[in-house]
């Protein structure tokens, strides 16, 4: 989830790329720079998986995983892949903790970012399919004080069509976040910053991307249940589908086993460096140094949006039940998955009610200092993949957890 996204980090730099890593017409890996020119690499990934335990692809996919973190100096990386043939393979790669060398574990616990916007949506849903709220309802119904309150629907927070201004593409937000991490902020902060700043366009009439839409959605399944939305998420979901390693963050804290956060890029920076490709990306990693830890920045900013924490079998678990409405009726399902264009692309993927469509999977991505993420469930295939990185952003600007599941996908499931 990019905080300026997914986010993160969610929002300003994740709904760029958002466009471009959803929108890539190719899943071709960029230039590759040889790992032994890169000085002081990030880490030297090594999968734990033992060769008796692994479906056919394994060992290849490994090796180009692994090529394709060192290029991109991912420190480590926890990839579940789960096909009808093959069962469920998940493999550990490279390092949790750059300090002390400790290998990334497949009990750790990461920031998932935008990912708990799924969580944030599924509890929504479950408050229109019990007659609480409707989707249609204007959002002054439930939350006074929103611009364009009486137009802006449930619907269009939940699919990002709201035009709300996207708090965390605030510049001075950002530059709080470099200079004071620890920070902690509540959600009527977030909102009144969101509120100072014009909307994109009237609602309805365009897509983007805004933490600020799930900020909202938080706060209306608080006030309707009189529940905190960390509960709500235990009780609702959480508990019900057997994902007993995930929890909505407190503060800066993470739970215990867990893979420390790394980030090359301050928040501020990533307002406006671009997404390089080719050689100059290519460089860009090469040369970028190492990253710093972030693992405790204090994670409030993103609450609704992208607070989350989790594993990767509580996502292996949660990728499926999300695409198939395990927990929704089959009419709100369908609701769910009615995607709008995030671009005028004839080929852009969609975005639903809280959930994304990327290269037939149904799920959603995640950026948030210090980790990126990837889930997502393709039902013709029955296949799920789900991807979780200890970094944020590679020097090149892209998402790594994102450029993982893209490699995944383009040679497991080529369209």
């Amino acid at each position: 989830m990019h905080n300026g996204t997914t986010g993160t980090r969610t929002g300003k730099r994740h709904a760029r790329q958002w466009r471009a890593v959803l929108l890539a017409a190719s899943l071709a890996c960029a230039v590759a720079v040889p790992a032994a020119a890169a000085p002081a690499p990030v880490a030297a990934p090594a999968a734990a998986a033992k060769a008796a335990d692994r479906p056919a692809y394994a060992g290849r996919l490994t090796q180009d995983m692994i090529a394709l973190m060192q290029r991109l100096r991912i420190p480590g990386a926890l990839v579940s892949i789960t096909t009808p043939d093959s069962g469920a393979w998940t493999t550990e790669l490279g390092t949790g903790d750059l300090t002390t060398g400790k290998p990334i574990d497949r009990g750790d616990h990461l920031r998932v970012g935008s990912i708990t916007k799924t969580f944030t949506g599924t509890v929504v849903l479950q408050l229109v399919q019990e007659g609480l709220l409707k989707l249609d309802d204007p959002v002054s119904a439930h939350h006074p004080g929103v611009p364009d309150g009486d137009r802006i629907t449930i619907r269009q927070l939940l699919n990002m069509t709201s035009g709300l201004y996207n708090y965390s593409e605030d510049y001075g937000f950002n530059l709080s976040l470099d200079e004071h991490p620890e920070r902690e902020w509540t959600p009527q902060e977030l909102l009144d910053l969101a509120f100072s700043h014009p909307s994109y366009f009237p609602p309805g009439t365009g897509f983007h991307y805004s933490n600020t839409n799930t900020v909202l959605l938080g706060l209306i399944a608080e006030h309707l249940t009189h529940q905190p939305l960390g509960k709500l998420f235990e009780q609702r979901i959480f508990n019900r589908v057997g994902m007993h390693g995930t929890s909505l963050a407190n503060g800066d804290s993470i739970p215990s086993p867990h893979a420390r956060g790394h980030q090359f890029i301050t928040n501020v920076e990533s307002l406006t460096a671009p997404t390089l490709t080719g050689k100059e990306a290519a460089w860009a990693d090469w040369s970028a140094g190492n990253p710093y830890d972030v693992t405790h920045v204090n994670a409030s900013w993103a609450w609704a949006a992208g607070a989350a924490e989790s594993t990767v079998d509580d996502l292996r678990r949660w990728a499926p039940a999300l695409a198939t409405g395990t927990l929704l009726s089959p009419e709100l399902q369908k609701e769910r998955l009615t995607f709008v264009p995030t671009s005028d692309a004839p080929d852009a993927p969609g975005y639903g009610l809280a959930v994304a469509e990327f290269f037939g999977f149904i799920g959603h991505d995640g950026q948030i200092p210090g980790y990126t993420s990837f889930m997502g469930y393709d039902p013709k295939r029955c296949a799920t993949v789900v991807v979780l990185a200890n970094l944020n952003q590679s020097p090149d600007g892209t998402a790594p957890a994102n450029e993982l599941a893209k490699l995944i996908i383009g040679e497991l499931f080529p369209s």
